[in-house]
């Protein structure tokens, strides 16, 4: 069954997940992040390129002829994923056929909005008997 790691309270939602797939990457981990939102797939791909300063997270959109041999892809359709190992939701629902991956990724921010999409994804899960994992990012300042 598909592991669910929730992150809520993020200050900055792109910055937290780009944290996040900077310390999977390190640890020689594949995944893919789905965000069906051009300008959040666009901010996010703008921050892998700068953060942190003195490095660089190998990354490209699913399309990319590179696709196939770059460890973090960026993607808005999950249809026919490049790798099933972890997926990064950074959508307001619950992504098309997670239950393929080993892991689900959540990221949720401190907005209004964000938090609500948030409990109706968890709701979802708990319904589905998926077992979710919190962590608090509030507590990482």
């Amino acid at each position: 069954m598909t592991q669910i790691f929730f992150y809520h309270h993020a200050a900055d939602r792109i910055a937290s997940a780009a944290n996040l797939i900077g310390k999977a990457y390190m640890q020689k981990k594949t995944l893919l992040v789905f965000a069906p939102d051009a300008e959040i797939a666009s901010a996010l791909d703008r921050h892998l390129w700068t953060h942190p300063p003195t490095g660089f997270i190998p990354h490209v959109r699913s399309d990319s002829p590179l696709a196939k041999e770059t460890p973090v892809l960026i993607t808005d359709n999950l249809d026919a994923p490049l790798q099933n190992d972890r997926l990064f939701n950074l959508s307001a629902e619950v992504p098309p056929g997670f239950s393929n991956f080993t892991s689900l990724i959540e990221v949720v921010g401190e907005g209004a909005e964000e938090r609500l999409a948030g409990r109706q994804r968890v709701q979802f899960y708990m319904d589905h008997h998926y077992e979710i994992k919190y962590f608090d990012l509030s507590e990482k300042k």
